[in-house]
């Protein structure tokens, strides 16, 4: 496998069985609603239609992950799911999450990335149009669990 982009010191991998209690734990601190559980994870670790990343900055420390799904026929792959730890922000890590789930994206033939963030989410939205993401399609009304709307942003993986 090609290894995945890296920012600055963050690398970034497939994420494998060893790591779901790490992944877990991040997903808990990171997400107060809108949880992947851990039967979530252990089946997409596994699927052929999906992909789960890490990051981190060394081999024991995860400073986030990326969840990447694809849909059989579809030339559009859907980034599921994203998050670093509060102090890991700023510091690349999202760049280098997104920028491995476009290569996986690539690799399985997709034109497009496409993903949800929550309207609230200034800072999210500021990265995905750093990136190349547009706006696209109508506000998903009360699309999080909370009740939050949603953007949905799309790139073209030219």
């Amino acid at each position: 496998m090609t290894p995945s982009p890296a920012t600055a010191a963050v690398r970034v991998r497939r994420a494998e069985l060893s790591d779901l209690d790490d992944l877990v734990a991040l997903e808990q601190a990171t997400f107060d609603s809108d949880q992947i559980s851990r039967a979530q994870f252990r089946r997409h670790l596994d699927s052929d239609t999906a992909r789960v990343l890490v990051a981190s900055a060394n081999h024991r420390r995860f400073l986030g992950t990326a969840m990447v799904f694809f849909r059989k026929g579809s030339r559009v792959a859907r980034l599921y799911s994203i998050a670093s730890l509060p102090e890991a922000r700023g510091k690349g890590v999202g760049t280098a999450l997104i920028e491995a789930a476009e290569t996986a994206a690539r690799q399985r033939r997709c034109e497009a990335l496409r993903l949800e963030v929550r309207t609230d989410n200034d800072s999210a939205v500021r990265l995905y149009e750093r990136l190349g993401y547009h706006r696209v399609g109508a506000v998903k009304e009360g699309f999080y669990e909370d009740g939050t709307d949603a953007f949905v942003y799309e790139k073209a993986l030219a």
